[in-house]
């Protein structure tokens, strides 16, 4: 039997790992489980050369699908292995969303660990794939894990503070229908909630203690206070009474959301912290960009890595997912074009992020924003921060190629 490659699928799970071996005319070696441990990872080393050594394969693919941390391990322990370094090794890590594509292919196939893996060693086979994962300085990983924690737990505020408004709604709906605060969060606007036992309290209270209140809880800073305990009250007047037991679910539900909000706070100081500290070890020139802090900076160079691995700032931007797909027909070519579903988000989110910060603080970017946000449509800020973005990307892949400082337009 003449082959070239073996190709190795592993469906990874948080406790077994199952391997496909297939030949490259697509003819099945062996299929088998081994726990998702070190041991387990020594059997699929010691299979896989196996096979490589006594049928005389020059070459094996390995692949599996980025199942959240459930394939880190066994990625590294291949990619350190001494055995597999004596042949030429390609390892993948698989985008799910694709694999499920190449899958409905198979209409006929059950579903289950084993074909599962069948599926990913033909996927292997057919090409069409990403390209070979990048192992880059674990240095680059350690920040990496600060980095997406901490994106993720923006996410989880994002989503509690949107429970807190849709409570706030039910307990003193006039407060999330006008815009009596520039921050609904505020620590002004969050003692209004938590201080006051009901609305006709705060509604019927004198307008000189609300407005002492609001001065104290403010520190001063509203220009304006006897303003804002008007509306304050105008809003409490107008505001649905719910009954008892409603109004006194929603007290204890926004009780509970206000400390989330304050520990999620607290644990995303505590990360930027680690960020800040870690990315002293990274020389990098991105915090030159007025707007790019230590935590954005840190973000978008952890997802990229050794900037080289990209041989230009198209590649850099497929990656992060900023292109726009075509949709042509004929002689009819849409303006509206979406953008691609795929790219890495967590990059995307720091790049967006960067980008959001860049339009108000650099004048070229500012003026860019501005005029994407003219032609557009619809979706207008949504559109216009991610040409900003891609914009950006542009920039971020040139600083750190040639590792020089960024000189806005204006100063040169």
């Amino acid at each position: 039997m003449n082959q070239d490659k073996l190709y190795v699928g592993i469906d990874v799970s948080s406790k077994n790992n199952v391997c496909y071996l297939m030949y490259s005319d697509g003819s099945k070696h062996s299929s088998f489980s081994v726990p998702n441990n070190r041991n387990g990872a020594k059997i699929i080393v010691d299979r896989v050369t196996s096979v490589l050594l006594l049928q005389d394969i020059p070459q094996v693919v390995i692949g599996m699908e980025a199942t959240s941390v459930y394939g880190d391990n066994l990625m590294r322990f291949l990619r350190e292995s001494g055995s597999l370094g004596r042949f030429e090794r390609n390892l993948h890590m698989l985008n799910p969303k694709q694999v499920k594509k190449f899958r409905d292919a198979y209409s006929d196939l059950p579903k289950n660990d084993h074909v599962d893996s069948y599926v990913i060693a033909d996927h292997l086979r057919f090409g069409r794939i990403n390209k070979e994962v990048y192992m880059d300085d674990y240095k680059y990983q350690a920040l990496k894990m600060y980095t997406r924690a901490r994106h993720q737990l923006v996410q989880e505020l994002t989503r509690e503070k949107q429970r807190l408004l849709n409570t706030v709604f039910i307990s003193f709906s006039g407060l999330t229908q006008e815009k009596i605060f520039s921050d609904k969060f505020g620590a002004t606007s969050m003692a209004l909630i938590e201080e006051f036992s009901s609305l006709d309290e705060l509604a019927y209270m004198s307008t000189d203690e609300l407005v002492d209140f609001i001065r104290k809880k403010g520190k001063n800073h509203f220009d304006d206070p006897e303003e804002i305990a008007e509306a304050v009250q105008r809003a409490a007047k107008n505001s649905y009474r719910p009954p008892q037991v409603i109004a006194d679910a929603a007290k204890q539900m926004l009780a509970i959301s206000m400390n989330t909000i304050r520990l999620l706070q607290k644990q995303i100081k505590e990360y930027d912290k680690a960020i800040e500290k870690m990315l002293e070890a990274f020389p990098q020139t991105l915090t030159s960009i007025k707007g790019i802090g230590n935590i954005y900076a840190a973000g978008i160079i952890a997802e990229i890595g050794d900037i080289n691995r990209f041989p230009s700032q198209a590649g850099l931007a497929k990656y992060a997912g900023l292109v726009w797909t075509q949709h042509q027909s004929s002689d009819f070519e849409a303006e509206d074009k979406r953008m691609i579903q795929g790219g890495n988000h967590h990059l995307k989110y720091y790049l967006c992020e960067a980008a959001n910060a860049l339009r108000r603080c650099d004048p070229e970017f500012k003026r860019f924003y501005t005029l994407k946000y003219k032609e557009a449509n619809k979706h207008n800020h949504k559109r216009a921060l991610a040409l900003t973005a891609r914009k950006l990307v542009r920039l971020v892949y040139t600083l750190l190629k040639t590792n020089r400082l960024y000189i806005p337009p204006e100063e040169y």
